[in-house]
This record gives structure tokens, C-alpha cells and sequence, in this order.
């Protein structure tokens, strides 16, 4: 094993796309890989000269509980081949990662999508966030007493959106748990529009509006019935709730279109919006997996909503410093700290736990109901559940 360099570029590349079952041959897509390997901290495993594993380690900020902005490893391009599985090559890998971040004291905690659920689980990986899939009919109409923004809604090229964009997404990143910092590469991948991508889709439509915007895709149709377009929204950014309202208006009432399909946070309000919710479709899907690197540093980086003193008592087999006995407190700020100690623990749960609770999207309490969670001392897993719960459900639907 040894950290890659640009030489390596053409090979790592050339591993991911075919674990991931896509062509390798598409030059834009290899662009940004190349680009982004400039900036990521990427490892590979070799057989002699040839690279059959690899990964990456992607420098970004997410929003967690309370509106901090806080560094995390994104693991990313995680890869095998497919001649050299169940060898003990993702290990190493991950191993070199997790261990790395320790070593370094870098990023306290990492976040990566996972391709496959039980993968990821036996490094501490643990499901942490939730986000839903939803479909709608044209014209599916609001409750009473939405109030809409009276502002104009323009549609831009994608030379004319992007800035605007970017300095709306700016405004709107604190606002919601889950949501990750862009820089220009970030963006970049956003924006990616070959067309060998859109599966049928039209290019990238932008509508702005000055608080707000969509992102979204059509693809005309028609059938006896009529029109039988559909609308594939991308993402819908608001630092409003009249923005977010007029923009779902303008999607939803989008000329020649019968459905519109997407993903979104798992409290967004649009469903609280909609006059009748139980005509749309609603699926819940997983979203962000959390692995807590170093438990001290780790959860001091959000906020809490009560005050808190309890002792866990916490496995982890992959990350052997994070056993033992941890003192979380939290004061009247929600504001925490975390030291070893020696006192009987409150609460007894592996690393899993903890990591799938920390963003807020899953309660303690759910995880007690399982066994995964033991309470020790009565009335523990309540007082951690109500603490670790944020403003909001955490927004994970950006894979990168």
C-alpha cells in the first residue's frame, strides 16, 4: 500500500469506473477525477505493479446540529477489483484511513455513502441519516395559508445561474443539519451535464429567484391522456420559506408535465405543504453513513438541545482507543465536552451507535429498542435521546 500520485491517475480511474459498473471512457467525468486527485488524499493497494484497491479521503464541511460548519473526512472512490475480493484489501484500506485520521489528529469523524449496507458496518461505519424519494402530480395543490414570495422566478443558463448559486448556497449552508460545504471542484461536480448522463433527461434547467433556486431536468412525453412530460428535480435551495414555496409552486405547476420526481431531505416541508400529501409517493431511503473517528473530538464539534451528564461506556473493535468509559457533558449553551473516566457507565452501546445518532436523524432510544443500546442507569438513553436531537432532520441527499 502507498499513497497514489497523478502517475497513478489513469489506473485509479480506471478501477473505479469499472467497480462502479460505469464506462471508463468518458473524458469529462475524467477530467474532475483527475482534478480532484490533486487535492485528495488518495491510497491504493497493489499486486505487484498492478493497483487492485484504492480510496479516498475528500477535505469537506458539514453542517451539524446547532449550525456549526464543521471538517470531516468524505471517503470516497472506494474500490476493488473485482479479481481481488474477499482478500482483505478493503481493510487495509480502510484501516490506513481510519487509523491515519487518528494518527494525524486531522478530520474527528468520517462520512461516505454506502454502495452495498453490511460493507461498511465492520469498520464502524454506521447509517446515520435518512433521505426520501418522492413522486408528484402536476399541479398537486398547497394547503391554505402557504405563503408564497411574490418575487420573480427567472430561468438562466447555466452561465448565468452559477454564481447566483453559489452565493445563495452560501447563505442557505448553516441552516440545515447535513448539508456540505462547495468549493469550486464541488460545484463543478454538481454542474456535470454530459449527455450521456441524462438518461433521456433535457440538459440542466436553473431557475432563480433572488432567495432561492431549483435545479431540475424535463423529458417530454405524451400519451391518450394528454401530455405525460416528466420533471426530475435536482435541488431545491431556499434561505426563505416564501422562496422555498414559490419555487415548489413553479415546478409543480410546469406546463405539458404529469410527474415530478426527486429527492429530498427528510423534514423538508414541501410534504407539510401540499394540500393532500397521501397522493404523492414517499420513500425512505439511507443517506449519510458516520463513522466517529475519535469520540473526544468528535462529539464536542455539535451542539446539544439540553443539558447532560452521563457516562457511556463504548466498544470498538476497528478503532481500539475509542473503548472504555466516556464522560459526555453538555451545559446550558449545549455546548459539550468529552474525558475518559472511571465512573460506571450510564449507558452501555458499540462506536456504531454513537455514529448513527451524532447527526440527530436517529434516536438513541430506537437503537435501545433493539439491543444495540443498553440503558444501565434508569432514565439514561431518554436524557441522551432528547439531547443528541437537532433542529432539524439532517439533509444527506449530495453524494460525492
Amino acid at each position: 500500500m502507498r499513497p497514489l500520485t497523478g502517475d497513478d491517475t489513469p489506473g485509479f480511474s480506471f478501477l473505479v469506473s469499472r467497480a462502479f459498473l460505469h464506462d471508463p471512457s468518458n473524458e469529462a467525468h475524467q477530467r474532475l477525477f483527475r482534478k480532484g486527485m490533486e487535492r485528495d488524499r488518495c491510497v491504493g493497494v497493489f499486486d505487484g505493479d498492478r493497483l487492485v484497491g484504492g480510496g479516498a479521503i475528500i477535505g469537506r464541511s458539514v453542517t451539524l446540529p446547532g449550525g456549526a460548519v464543521v471538517p470531516f473526512a468524505g471517503v470516497s472512490a472506494i474500490a476493488v477489483a473485482s479479481d481481488h475480493r474477499r482478500r482483505g484489501v478493503l481493510t487495509r484500506i480502510m484501516r490506513e484511513q481510519l487509523h491515519g485520521l487518528h494518527e494525524q489528529r486531522a478530520e474527528p469523524f468520517a462520512v461516505l455513502w454506502a454502495s452495498e449496507s453490511r460493507i461498511y458496518r465492520r469498520f464502524g461505519y454506521a447509517e446515520a441519516s435518512q433521505v426520501t424519494a418522492f413522486a408528484l402530480a402536476k399541479g398537486d395543490e398547497f394547503r391554505p395559508g402557504i405563503e408564497l414570495s411574490a418575487d420573480p422566478i427567472r430561468e438562466m443558463s447555466a452561465a448565468q445561474a452559477r454564481p447566483l448559486l453559489e452565493e445563495i448556497y452560501a447563505k442557505a449552508l448553516p441552516n440545515r443539519t447535513g448539508r456540505l460545504s462547495r468549493a469550486e471542484l464541488e460545484w463543478d461536480e454538481r454542474l456535470l451535464d454530459e449527455p450521456e448522463d441524462r438518461e433521456g433527461m433535457s440538459a440542466l434547467r436553473f431557475a432563480v429567484h433572488p432567495e432561492g433556486y431549483a435545479i431540475y431536468q424535463v423529458r417530454g412525453g405524451r400519451d391518450d391522456r394528454g401530455p405525460a412530460g416528466e420533471l426530475a428535480v435536482r435541488e431545491v435551495v431556499s434561505t426563505t420559506p416564501q422562496a422555498h414555496g414559490a419555487l415548489w409552486r413553479y415546478l409543480l405547476d410546469m406546463d405539458l408535465v404529469r410527474d415530478i420526481t426527486g429527492l429530498l431531505g427528510t423534514d423538508d416541508p414541501l410534504r407539510q405543504m401540499l394540500a393532500e400529501p397521501m397522493a404523492g409517493q414517499w420513500k425512505q431511503k439511507p443517506g449519510y453513513w458516520v463513522r466517529l473517528v475519535d469520540i473526544d473530538r468528535a462529539l464536542p464539534t455539535r451542539r446539544y438541545s439540553t443539558p447532560l451528564d452521563l457516562v457511556f461506556e463504548v466498544t470498538d473493535q476497528f478503532c481500539p482507543w475509542n473503548a472504555g468509559r466516556w464522560r459526555l457533558y453538555v451545559d446550558g449553551t449545549g455546548s459539550a465536552g468529552v474525558t475518559r473516566t472511571e465512573d460506571p457507565a450510564d449507558i452501555a452501546l458499540d462506536i456504531l451507535d454513537l455514529g448513527a445518532a451524532f447527526l440527530g436523524g436517529v434516536r438513541l432510544s430506537t437503537l435501545a429498542l433493539t439491543g444495540r443500546v443498553r440503558e444501565l442507569t434508569g432514565g439514561a438513553v431518554a436524557r441522551a435521546t432528547i439531547a443528541f436531537l437537532g433542529e432539524h432532520e439532517p439533509e444527506s441527499y449530495e453524494i460525492f
